[in-house]
């Protein structure tokens, strides 16, 4: 890490922090997503956006760009909060005489982004699983305590997907029926009960409010030069759809899902960029189960496994039932219900307008979850055809 680069990560983790959570304090004793016209704000907000250039410019004019590529994402990481925090207070507006002071900060973005081949600004990875910790304390915008907690909490449900889809990954080598795949299964069962686990966590300790007011802006969309990328999203890593698809809950020859996929490819960290581009050619665990049973008698050892693969599709799409229900209705859509009209616009991280990113994620949940309703033809008749053959092999 050269000495601007260095300088420049203090910066993030101690000034720029301070001065966030001073605005967020204001903001939230207003009950604004944002405040205009007093200031002493104002001149808060002037000094992350002039101070955070300043340091960046230093790391051009050095040259400093690493050359190992997980330090090049780590940086990009840093850059990414920086602008994130400018678009979250609205500085650097067009209409703002000190807008051209984040062209090097663009500049620094592109040129990251370029060469890891991920978009060039903050994703969830950044602030989750590549964010060094310094004596206890990783990087966040801010130092306000429901940040922390919806940054691990939601990264710990990273973690625990991950340990799912890596057992399900191992299985197809080794058959479904194999002794040693049934460890793999009670694996991917228990680490998706964690799933569940860390998101009723989140849920019942996250203040709504403080997260609408407070956590939620950092997410939203923002422009790299002249091009606007979605905003961060926790799921931007490649382990759900892995369990999607290996389990068969999800195809990828469903247009949603093919599109939904090629949304994210840009903003998961390069190594899962890998593994999307290897799953969507994978044969579903379902899919070889049921070749099995139609096939052959249902030995002791395919019943277990089999069971085991039911009961890990339940609690997947019980996983994600509740994230939806729980966390995304409750501390999203309910208190936009209440936000100015002119700030419906750019709710979301993602762009589209809230009602049509609910609708989204709802026919997901009813994908995850092996639901069939009007427009949504789900895996619900395969996994009800393979409990018929188990039920058979018992007649």
């Amino acid at each position: 890490m050269t000495a601007a680069v260095d300088g420049f990560d203090r910066w993030i983790r101690h000034e720029f922090v301070d001065f966030n959570t001073e605005l967020e304090e204001a903001y939230f004793s207003a009950r604004s997503e944002v405040l205009f016209g007093r200031p002493e704000l104002e001149k808060i907000k002037r000094a992350i956006m002039l101070d955070g250039a300043e340091l960046i410019a230093r790391i051009t004019e050095d040259g400093g760009i690493p050359a190992d590529e997980k330090e090049r994402y780590r940086l990009l990481g840093a850059v990414g909060f920086y602008l994130g925090a400018c678009r979250r207070h609205e500085a650097g507006g067009p209409e703002n005489p000190d807008a051209e002071r984040l062209s090097a900060a663009w500049s620094l973005a592109n040129i990251l982004g370029s060469s890891l081949g991920v978009a060039p600004r903050f994703v969830f990875a950044h602030q989750s699983l590549h964010n060094p910790s310094v004596r206890d304390s990783y990087r966040t915008f801010t130092s306000l305590e429901d940040e922390r907690v919806f940054i691990t909490y939601n990264g710990l449900a990273v973690l625990a997907y991950q340990r799912a889809a890596g057992a399900l990954r191992r299985i197809p080598t080794m058959g479904v029926s194999n002794p040693m795949a049934t460890y793999l299964f009670e694996d991917a069962r228990a680490a998706l009960d964690d799933v569940l686990r860390f998101n009723r966590t989140l849920s019942e300790n996250l203040d709504v409010d403080r997260f609408f007011f407070n956590i939620r802006p950092y997410f939203k969309p923002y422009q790299v030069g002249g091009i606007e990328y979605r905003g961060a999203n926790a799921g931007d890593f490649a382990a759900v759809n892995e369990i999607d698809l290996l389990l068969g809950l999800c195809k990828a020859r469903d247009p949603f899902y093919q599109n939904l996929l090629a949304e994210k490819y840009a903003y998961v960290p390069p190594e899962d960029q890998v593994l999307l581009r290897t799953i969507v050619v994978a044969e579903s665990l379902l899919d070889r189960f049921l070749s099995e049973a139609e096939t052959g008698p249902v030995t002791p050892r395919f019943r277990l496994n089999a069971e085991l693969f039911l009961a890990i599709c339940r609690a997947h799409g019980a996983a994600y039932a509740y994230h939806h229900h729980k966390l995304v209705k409750p501390f999203l859509e309910a208190p936009a219900k209440a936000a100015p009209k002119e700030r419906l616009s750019d709710m979301t991280a993602s762009g589209p307008p809230l009602e049509m990113v609910i609708r989204g994620l709802g026919y997901l949940s009813d994908l995850r979850a092996a639901r069939d309703r009007p427009g949504v033809v789900s895996a619900r008749a395969s996994l009800g055809r393979l409990r018929e053959l188990l039920s058979a092999a018992d007649a």
